[in-house]
């Protein structure tokens, strides 16, 4: 499966942490797009989609959620439940987002701009297009 998981170590002290985030550096590319999902209602799922050529980075900088990965032939479930780690998600990997906490601040980062024709948005054209 094309992800992994990136591990930001938080700096501070007793007055509390932070993290820091740097393109090319902590994130493995330019980022072009930052944007995040928050206020997400019991029960909501969402992504159901596949990128042809972006890549993103996800993290929960509060709560929790899971991400549901899939390659086409198998699929893997990752936890993100600290605003240290975060998930590298490369190309031609259908994702799911659900169990979102009520306080879930789900932060993403993308190499590209917005570019809808990037989308795969149906299962089974997805599947097409990876075993090509």
């Amino acid at each position: 499966m094309n992800f992994k998981i990136i591990d930001f170590p938080p700096l501070g002290d007793e007055r509390g942490h932070l993290v820091a985030v740097e393109s090319e550096m902590s994130i493995p590319f330019a980022i072009q797009r930052v944007y995040y999902i928050f206020d997400t209602k019991d029960g909501v799922e969402r992504g159901f989609h596949a990128h042809k050529a972006l890549r993103q980075v996800a993290i929960s900088v509060i709560g929790s959620c899971e991400i549901v990965l899939d390659d086409g032939d198998s699929s893997e479930t990752v936890l993100l439940d600290s605003p240290t780690k975060g998930l590298c998600i490369e190309p031609g990997v259908w994702r799911v987002m659900r169990d979102f906490s009520p306080d879930c601040v789900l932060l993403v980062f993308a190499d590209q701009h917005y570019d809808e024709s990037d989308y795969i948005r149906n299962y089974d054209e997805f599947k097409e297009w990876v075993s090509k």
